[in-house]
């Protein structure tokens, strides 16, 4: 069952993943708001625009998504927010790093969008 109206944040480097991502959860009824870069993610967050749950690329220039995660897993007003790894990094051992770092679920790119459904519906 989807859930309308919730707010999700796409944090990636890569404006085409991004573009792929919003054009597929607006379908879905989902509303997104985008960030290029960890910083700008954390930025938005910290405004507090009503963000339900993140999409997180783990792999960008300056800060990373494990930095970003365990940022915002510091900070009291967003350390409960869910976030899903959306990551090209599907070597053995990448998911184990991902969820020791703190994020709720993972999603290797190409994204399978029925998995990605599932675990947004899980955790919002």
């Amino acid at each position: 069952m989807i859930k309308s109206g919730k707010n999700l944040l796409i944090v990636d480097d890569n404006e085409k993943n991004i573009f792929a991502l919003k054009a597929f959860l607006k379908v879905k009824g989902y509303n997104t708001l985008q960030a290029t870069s960890a910083a700008e993610g954390l930025k938005i967050l910290k405004e507090d625009k009503g963000i339900d749950l993140v999409l997180l690329d783990m792999m960008m220039p300056d800060m990373d998504g494990y930095e970003m995660v365990q940022l915002m897993k510091n900070d009291r007003k967003i350390k409960s927010l869910p976030v899903i790894a959306v990551t090209a990094q599907a070597m053995a051992g990448d998911k184990e790093k991902c969820l020791n770092a703190g994020v709720d679920a993972y999603i290797t790119k190409p994204i399978d969008i029925d998995a990605l459904l599932q675990a947004i519906e899980s955790l919002i």
